[in-house]
């Protein structure tokens, strides 16, 4: 069947599209002496009694694409309500929701999905449709035992070898991260300061003079100074205790307090210098 030169630029463009960057389970096939000769192969769904197996949809194009969708079946047997036992299809997408900017790769994850959501109410395959209704345990073993036999090659299609859209998207922002947020270690600046204001620099243990202070009032007698500080000098270089030294000067404060006691008496009892003073008194 011919298409028009558009249609079949429009054809090779997607089905480039697909091979280059296919969606995630869904990949196709095309046969180089006929490019209108197009298969579709999906991948069963992880979590639905199709998983593990790969089904083959066949494409056929009308002079009427894309104003009319491709006719669609499965090549492959499959045990679905909506697939009926010669690989029709009924889905919507290929009937009255058709639309002319839809493709290939559309028309492939409609399907998927009816592998995923299938619809019972509109059942070509009135057997499968009444089981799933009534026992979906059974309807799952069936459909499970009809894609081992016949959904389950040994080797892997090569097709699914290609990388899909998705992991490669996945796999973007992890190279872009690498190039333009590198690795790097931390770390620690020691940043340089001026010495704070000089400031009166005191030792954190003040030293503690090793000779003992001298006070004036410490002293119970009107010592001079020099005495004072030979008898601290005296105490501090004698070896003997510290209550031997107290009690010798003791002894000499008595000594020269008796000394100056008959002094002071001599001056008070003076007939000539009381005298004096009292004549100095009464002339002021």
């Amino acid at each position: 069947m011919s298409v028009t030169p558009a249609v079949l630029r429009r054809l090779m463009r997607e089905l480039s599209e697909l091979r280059t960057n296919p969606p995630e389970g869904i990949r196709v096939v095309t046969n180089e002496d006929n490019m209108l000769d197009v298969t579709g192969i999906i991948e069963g769904p992880e979590g639905t009694p199709y998983a593990g197996g790969y089904f083959r949809v066949r494409f056929q194009f009308t002079e009427e694409f894309p104003a009319a969708p491709p006719k669609c079946w499965f090549s492959t047997k499959i045990f679905h309500p909506n697939v009926s036992t010669t690989g029709e299809i009924c889905v919507n997408t290929l009937k009255k929701d058709w639309k002319s900017s839809y493709g290939i790769g559309h028309i492939l994850l409609t399907v998927k999905c009816l592998l995923i959501y299938p619809n019972p109410e509109s059942a070509l395959d009135e057997e499968a449709g009444k089981l799933l209704l009534e026992d979906y345990n059974s309807y799952c073993e069936r459909a499970k035992l009809i894609t081992s036999v016949h959904a389950k090659p040994k080797v892997r299609p090569a097709e699914f070898n290609v990388p899909s859209s998705t992991d490669t998207n996945a796999a973007a922002p992890v190279a872009s991260t690498s190039k333009t947020v590198p690795i790097t270690t931390p770390s620690v600046t020691v940043k340089a300061t001026s010495p704070p204001p000089s400031t009166p620099s005191q030792p954190l243990h003040p030293s503690t003079p090793n000779t003992y202070p001298t006070s004036t009032s410490a002293s119970p007698t009107g010592l001079s100074g020099e005495k004072k500080t030979s008898a601290t000098k005296e105490r501090l270089s004698s070896p003997s205790p510290l209550g031997t030294a107290n009690s010798n000067i003791a002894v000499n404060v008595q000594t020269d307090a008796a000394a100056t006691k008959p002094v002071k008496r001599a001056a008070v009892t003076s007939g000539t210098g009381g005298e004096k003073r009292k004549k100095a008194l009464k002339r002021l």
